[in-house]
């Protein structure tokens, strides 16, 4: 596997130092770089991790049923084995040149890049973990070996805990040695070298990481509630990127489908859910992201069913070309505050704290009709609705998973929230030609790295074995 992430990340690299022309004086050939600069890893650290966002997302947005095949019994929608390679790929990719980074950072006593390494670090470690469960780490980087072993699943996570308290200690230090270029044009695409927004991503993530927990005898709503304290407290804090090397990935998406290489439909599950059918409001963000139909309407798509007509002619609902998650400079959220609000209405309710949960419920609803710019009359009709302002009293968990399933949007999150909550969303069913009788719970190993590593792979019985956390 060394290999290949080696020969992958002579390839980014210089990528990395082409891109980082305009942040760095570089006078040195970019066709033959010997180790590249710091901020072009940076530059790169910070696109790539939102692509990874983004690819795992484009697998799980299926199965958490906003999204949808437009082809009959895809295995992209029935549960069935997929190979994720590209995926588990650009992970690596990221973090190899995120590990580079930090050992940069290190030799030159930078400790506000070698803090942003361990949080870039830990996002991309846990999107690897919540999908594959154990993977190789200790031994990927160091170049040591081409077979290195796999650690264990729940090593994985306490790693990307311990990543998250580094780093809030070394950002938390006096600014030193080199530091992070700031304003338009930082090599920093999530925070251009705000330091103290990375502090709150550090946070915020911990959070997401320990609400996690939620089935384990390691759940600590005390813990939780501190990190969230410390984490984010207006949309402003949100990490995101909104610059790639053309557009948006997901606009790629909607736009190959408006050039009818069918993608990115909308599932019919999101669709009933986001209009008055299944929960008996209309919610004013569904026409922030998909497409009218030629009945002047949104259709969604059965997911295992496939498309019900030719698929050219308007008549199913798919992603926006100008949706707020699909335009060509839409941004990409890595974490953001309404998420933390979710999380905190979440854990307040498991622990008997039903007036902060309320509260904390209603805000994460305002907060993200707030991000998409939803008219503050839509909005205030949509909150202020028996059905979502339920009062704290009839506050239940699927009010909150279900209010935070709509506003996380395409974010893979959502995929570890659905398996916590044992799916148990109001109308969730299992797709048409389902080749498992439950959903889905992990994905198998992908074949780059069984040709490659193969005698360090893991057996996975089926896609329907829990991971450490979904027990």
């Amino acid at each position: 596997m060394q290999k290949i992430l080696r020969y992958g990340l002579s390839f980014l690299l210089v990528a990395g130092v082409v891109s980082c022309k305009k942040f760095l004086d570089v006078n040195n050939n970019p066709n033959s770089p010997t180790t590249a600069p710091i901020n072009g890893l940076l530059l790169r650290a910070t696109n790539q991790t939102a692509i990874n966002v983004f690819n795992v997302g484009n697998i799980t947005s299926n199965y958490v049923q906003y999204l949808s095949s437009p082809n009959a019994a895809s295995p992209s929608d029935t549960y069935d084995q997929i190979d994720a390679s590209g995926t588990w790929t650009s992970l690596y990719d990221a973090m190899t040149d995120i590990y580079d980074m930090e050992k940069q950072a290190n030799a030159i006593s930078a400790p506000q890049y070698a803090g942003v390494a361990k949080v870039l670090m830990a996002m991309n470690l846990s999107l690897l973990h919540n999908v594959w469960g154990g993977a190789p780490f200790s031994e990927a980087f160091s170049g040591e070996t081409v077979t290195p072993k796999f650690d264990d699943a729940n090593t994985l996570f306490q790693r990307s805990l311990s990543l998250l308290d580094e780093a809030i200690a070394l950002l938390g230090q006096p600014a030193s040695g080199s530091t992070i270029p700031t304003g338009a044009t930082s090599p920093d695409l999530i925070h251009q070298g705000k330091t103290p927004n990375w502090i709150k991503t550090a946070w915020a993530l911990k959070a997401r990481l320990l609400n996690q927990l939620s089935k384990t005898q390691q759940y600590n709503p005390t813990a939780i509630l501190d990190a969230l304290s410390k984490a984010y407290t207006s949309n402003s804090d949100d990490a995101f990127v909104t610059t790639f090397d053309v557009r948006n990935p997901w606009n790629s998406v909607a736009v190959a489908n408006a050039g009818q290489i069918l993608q990115g439909w909308l599932s019919e599950h999101f669709v009933i859910s986001m209009r008055d059918t299944l929960y008996g409001i209309p919610d004013p963000r569904l026409p922030l992201i998909g497409t009218i139909t030629q009945y002047g309407d949104y259709r969604g798509t059965r997911n295992g069913k496939g498309r019900v007509g030719t698929g050219i002619n308007r008549e199913e609902s798919a992603l926006s070309t100008t949706g707020f998650y699909s335009s060509q400079n839409s941004p990409v959220y890595i974490v953001s505050y309404d998420e933390m609000k979710f999380i905190e209405a979440e854990v307040a309710f498991r622990n008997n704290d039903k007036p902060r949960a309320y509260n904390a419920y209603l805000d994460g609803i305002r907060a993200n009709m707030n991000k998409m710019a939803v008219a503050a009359g839509a909005r205030d009709i949509y909150i202020t609705d028996p059905d979502i302002s339920v009062g704290a009293s009839n506050l239940t968990l699927e009010n909150i998973f279900r209010e935070k399933w709509k506003a996380l949007f395409l974010s893979p999150v959502t995929w570890d929230d659905a398996r916590r909550f044992d799916y148990a969303y109001t109308g969730f069913q299992l797709p048409l030609n389902a080749v498992q009788s439950t959903p889905i719970r992990r994905l198998v190993y992908p074949n780059v790295e069984i040709s490659r590593n193969g005698a360090n792979v893991p057996e996975v019985g089926s896609v329907i074995d829990r991971l450490w956390w979904d027990q």
